[in-house]
This record gives C-alpha cells, structure tokens and sequence, in this order.
C-alpha cells in the first residue's frame, strides 16, 4: 500500500525494497544535509509492526530472541535477532518496551512472518502477540535537532510508542496520524527526506539491513550485530552456540565492510553483484547509496581473509574498502597451549 505522503509535492517513489513511500522530495543532496546538521523525518511507514503485550513479554522474549530483556524498564529501546538453531538470522527487531507492550518493526514485509513465529513460541505463557502493520506505521525524525524537532508533534504522542537510538527517533503512530504529524514537523521546518538521503546515511553509519545487506548464511558477527543486537553475557536462546563460539574464538567466514566507488560512472552497483579482487570474486555488494558529502558508497560482504587495504571493483566499478568488522573479530577467549615440559 502506498503512503499517503506520496501525494507531497516533488515527491519520487522508492524502489524495491522501499516501495509505497518517497525516496525523495526533489532535493536528497538537501535532505541529506538535513541529517546532518539539522533535522529531518522519513517516512518508513512501510516497515512492518509488531506489539507483544502481555505480564510474560518481557521474560518470554529474553529467552527466544539474542537481546537481553529481562525486567527492561519502560522506554528502553534496542535491536534484537530471532536466529535458527545454527545461528543464522531470520528476524531482525528495532525494539522498544513501553511498560505496557514491546513493539517492534521490522523489513518491508516481515512483520507477519515475524508474528507467526512468535504466536508459535507462545505455549502457557501469558502473552498476546499482534501485526499491526494495517494501523501502525513508522515516521522517524533524525539529525542533531531532532529532540527540540519532536516538541511540534507532541499533541500526537500521548499513546505513541517513542523509540529514542542513538541517532534517531522513532514513532509508531496511529496510521491516520502520519499526515498530521507530518504536516507539523514540516510547519516547525523539520524537513521532509526520502529513503535515498536515509540509505545513504545509514551506510555511512555502517549498519547492515537484514535481506538487503545479508543472505540466508548470515551470522550476527559477520554484520556487526554482536554488541547491538546481540547481548553477550546472557543465557541460552537459539543460536547462542554460534555466537559464543565465534565471540571466544572468531574466525567468522566474512566481514562486513564500507565501500567508497568510484564517482565516475553515473550508475550504482546491482545489490548481489561479485566483488572482484584480481578478477576472482571475494564477496558480493548490499544496499548502495549516493551520500551528500561521501559520494558513491555501498555497503559489502567479503571473506574474512581478504587483506583490509585490498581495492575491489564492483560490478565494473572500482571500489575502496573501509573496515567495518575486523577480520579477527571475536577471538576474546585467553587460550594457552600447555605444552610438555622439556
């Protein structure tokens, strides 16, 4: 379904997987400075929205996805991951706990597959799993000013969830409340962006999309998620085996990193595209962007062993590589070998 404010003036639809809301307003250089020195809100009301209710939420989701949850007090916002037993991501969660319910929103299209696992895990504990994705949509406000930005919506905010991260805000609001709100933002001069300045931004700051950044054999090391989505001194939960053994010993097969392309060629890389060194393929390119400031950037897969100062190219494009995840990433058990006396 379409957002309504694609009817904005200069508004340009999103592609795939961002269909139904703008990825500009006619000026994304603009609204990416927006971002960065001001203020901004994007529509992402095509993200999907769940809310667990219920005296067990908490404890219940403590014990089935990677997040520490247990007796989290109101307001606390965070990411978690629902993995298989290998240790591979099927779910990836922004999260926050209300002190009535944890909502959560999710990809494009996720939230009901998301919904039905958790209604699965349920058994005699007294929780209420729903999709909201029909009455519910997501409008964050992001940049420095976006606190003092949030006080021209504060008469629609009395029983919206507000999830504060670390850079951002996120609103979970009434769906016929996007206009308005959005309409005062922009009165207060919160200007309107488009995913394609929001994109951008999010690959400068390094973090990974679940389906868009990764594939099936995904593990949360290798995306950067151990630490933010994953809480690393908690009990059991599946694919904890995976993510201890990696956070003791390291080695995960790949890594996450920055791409900076080459600006000359006017187009961006196909996301699943080979990245090349020598001519053999080494990994394969995400979501991509063209950032106000950096230019051209992506953000890539590669193995583990590739040296961290190699230079790629990219489905034709040439491409320099910035560390994200380090190749001995994890590795934090004191192993001595004991060897025999002489």
């Amino acid at each position: 379904m379409n957002s309504p404010l694609l009817t904005r003036a200069g508004a340009v639809e999103a592609d795939e997987p961002d269909t139904g809301v703008a990825s500009h307003y006619g000026e994304p250089a603009r609204e990416g400075q927006a971002l960065e020195y001001g203020s901004g809100w994007i529509d992402r009301s095509n993200r999907g929205v769940v809310r667990v209710t219920g005296p067990d939420r908490l404890g219940w989701l403590h014990s089935i996805t990677s997040q520490y949850l247990e007796g989290v007090p109101a307001g606390t916002a965070t990411e978690a991951l629902v993995m298989d037993t290998k240790g591979h991501i099927n779910h990836h969660m922004s999260i926050v706990e209300d002190g009535t319910a944890v909502w959560a929103h999710t990809e494009p299209g996720g939230a009901e597959d998301l919904a039905r696992f958790l209604d699965s895990m349920r058994f005699m504990l007294r929780v209420e799993v729903a999709e909201l994705s029909d009455r519910r949509c997501v409008l964050t406000v992001a940049g420095p000013e976006r606190e003092t930005a949030l006080t021209a919506a504060a008469a629609w905010l009395d029983d919206t969830p507000v999830r504060r991260a670390e850079d951002e805000i996120d609103l979970l609001l009434p769906s016929d409340a996007l206009s308005p709100v959005t309409e005062a933002l922009t009165d207060a001069g919160v200007r309107p962006v488009g995913m394609w300045a929001y994109e951008a931004h999010r690959i400068a700051a390094h973090r990974p999309r679940l389906g868009v950044d990764t594939d099936h054999r995904a593990i949360p090391h290798e995306m950067g998620w151990a630490g933010s989505a994953v809480h690393l001194d908690k009990g059991c939960y599946p694919g904890q085996e995976t993510v201890a053994r990696v956070h003791n010993l390291g080695r995960p097969p790949r890594r996450l990193v920055l791409l900076h392309l080459d600006g000359t060629p006017e187009r961006l890389p196909e996301r699943g595209a080979a990245i090349q060194l020598d001519g053999r393929g080494v990994g394969v390119v995400g979501s991509s962007a063209r950032h106000h400031e950096l230019g051209p950037i992506a953000l890539g897969l590669v193995k583990r062993s590739v040296p961290v100062d190699s230079e790629f190219t990219v489905d034709g494009i040439a491409a320099a590589q910035e560390v994200i995840v380090p190749p001995d990433t994890g590795a934090n058990a004191d192993i001595k070998l004991r060897r025999k006396p002489a």
